[in-house]
């Protein structure tokens, strides 16, 4: 397996952090681009490729995929302009759709993690996926208690709604994520993870142990 990234990757963000402003970024923007965006770039096109393989619906390239550096910060009182990290997402609509289930990462000093799930379904998703649950609960249950599944995210995540329609009610006793609104997971492995070989293969097993309940989302949500 190819190695994406050196030290300096991590080491320009651990220099951002207490220097985040525009005129420091100014002074870096070559070392910017060699040693995180264009590595970066190099990295989401090769997961894209291998993403590919294993769910052909992926179209994407790494412009539709990965997040800006810079901050909105229009309604945010931290006003500093850069995140200190780099991030992507691959689903078929990449970035511009954060309904539609898929792989998202996230890499920066304090980690490397990755997502799965659903983020924001709209309300007519969610309720497809809540009456899915609901009528495939032995199905749900196996796929969230899967041990690989289990090993490697521990669980399924998400802010919950604290009233679910009523029709739901009596399946909430027994399944209480479908009080979610959110359904995703994440694993994190040690920043300096970036710099090593196996990197590329330790997304892609995060990746496969959470394609069967990622599977089950899409089925719900886009029948």
């Amino acid at each position: 397996m190819a190695i994406y990234f050196n030290e300096d990757y991590l080491n320009f963000f651990k220099e951002l952090a207490p220097n985040n402003h525009k005129d420091w970024f100014d002074e870096n923007r070559q070392r910017y681009y060699k040693s995180i965006k264009e590595p970066f770039e190099d990295f989401v096109t090769s997961l894209i490729e291998e993403v590919q393989k294993r769910d052909s619906s992926i179209q994407i390239t790494y412009k539709d995929a990965i997040f800006r550096i810079n901050r909105d910060i229009r309604f945010s009182k931290n006003k500093e302009p850069y995140k200190l990290n780099r991030s992507a997402i691959i689903s078929p609509n990449g970035r511009k759709d954060k309904a539609f289930p898929g792989l998202y990462i996230e890499a920066g000093p304090e980690h490397y993690r990755v997502y799965g799930g659903v983020y924001q379904p709209n309300k007519d998703q969610l309720y497809d996926i809540r009456e899915s649950i609901a009528k495939n609960a032995g199905k749900f249950k196996k796929l969230i208690e899967d041990k690989r599944f289990v090993d490697l995210y521990g669980e399924v995540r998400g802010d919950k709604n604290k009233i679910l329609p009523k029709e739901f009610k009596a399946q909430a006793e027994e399944t209480p994520l479908i009080f979610n609104k959110q359904f995703y997971w994440f694993t994190e492995f040690e920043p300096e993870i970036l710099e090593s070989k196996d990197l590329m293969d330790v997304t892609l097993k995060a990746y496969e142990a959470g394609k069967p309940l990622m599977d089950f989302f899409i089925k719900a949500m886009y029948r």
